[in-house]
């Protein structure tokens, strides 16, 4: 695809999902980049803040076939992955496919089910395929995953590890509309409850988007913009004012989101600005505050702006 021609249909994309979501352009966009990247999105949270509206919108506009599953403390880690029973003919396990199965999942408050159904989730992110009875099923791509968490310290959540929080590109809030969002959304209420019934309109196809998946990949990094990259994630290491920092991981989530900033804009290179431009959304969730910054009542997000701001940025070079 020519930069024009995906800049037009990016557009179109954001513009329809933007009908159902009202005031929340910036998040739609960096969810969009996280799409297209192939990563995983975590939103924090309070309820009733457009989630759902979200990632239905964006399913519809992509022709992703949607699944959502509200997480409690009954569901079951075959909720997510299936389960077979025995067929009454010939006695032979048949499969049930589980929530999992499908393009786009909406995982409803994740961290308010048990540790044990969080990992059977955070199995299939990673894997991209659902084992059953001992028989693995990959799951036809793309597989992405927004899932939804309630601010720490809600009442009865388990909040998820360090290692499973990582799995996630971005970590992501909405927060309230302002008031003059909030009296459009009263206004446009028919409306977008008619398109959150699936009246949204399809924008691009599944096969599509893997294109777009595969032409974000080869968006090309210069030597210098990597090591600005790995300075920036090394930075949170070094930081005695956190007392963890960001993995390799991050650094590879921090380089694909780069890459979708610059397919976005129609452009077949990455530039600093695209990494600064997504930073906090990569690294916030990753990081955890040093006991010393804590007394000193300094947030992550104060240290990770200060770790922008001081890493130099480097010059372009093709």
């Amino acid at each position: 695809m020519g930069g024009i021609f995906v800049q037009e249909l990016s557009l179109r994309i954001i513009e329809e999902v933007k009908k159902s979501v009202v005031g929340k352009d910036a998040i739609v966009r960096k969810v969009y980049m996280a799409l297209l990247a192939g990563g995983h999105i975590l939103l924090e949270d309070i309820p009733g803040v457009g989630k759902t509206t979200l990632a239905l919108a964006f399913a519809g506009a992509m022709g992703l076939r949607f699944r959502r599953l509200q997480f409690t403390p009954d569901v079951t880690p075959s909720d997510i992955t299936g389960y077979s029973v025995p067929d009454p003919a010939t006695g032979k396990l048949e499969y049930r496919p589980g929530a999992a199965v499908c393009n786009l999942f909406l995982g409803d408050e994740i961290n308010r089910t048990s540790p044990k159904t969080q990992s059977a989730l955070l199995e299939v992110m990673e894997e991209g395929q659902i084992t059953v009875d001992g028989v693995t099923r990959k799951i036809p791509p793309p597989f992405l995953v927004i899932a939804t968490q309630n601010p720490e310290g809600s009442a009865g959540t388990q909040p998820l590890p360090e290692s499973q929080l990582d799995r996630f590109m971005i970590r992501l809030s909405m927060g309230y509309p302002t008031p003059e969002d909030e009296v459009e959304i009263l206004q446009r209420k028919g409306a977008a409850a008619a398109r959150e019934a699936g009246e949204t309109q399809q924008v691009i196809q599944r096969e599509d988007l893997l294109r777009m998946q595969r032409e974000t990949e080869e968006v090309y990094l210069s030597k210098d913009l990597c090591q600005y990259l790995v300075n920036l994630s090394n930075a949170t290491r070094e930081s005695e004012e956190l007392r963890l920092g960001a993995s390799p991981r991050a650094t590879l989530a921090l380089a694909a989101m780069s890459r979708a900033g610059a397919y976005l804009e129609g452009r077949d290179y990455a530039v600093p600005q695209d990494a600064a431009a997504v930073f906090l959304d990569v690294m916030t969730h990753r990081v955890k505050l040093s006991a010393k910054a804590r007394v000193g009542g300094k947030t992550v997000f104060d240290v990770l702006a200060e770790i922008l701001r001081t890493v130099p940025q480097p010059s372009l070079h093709r």
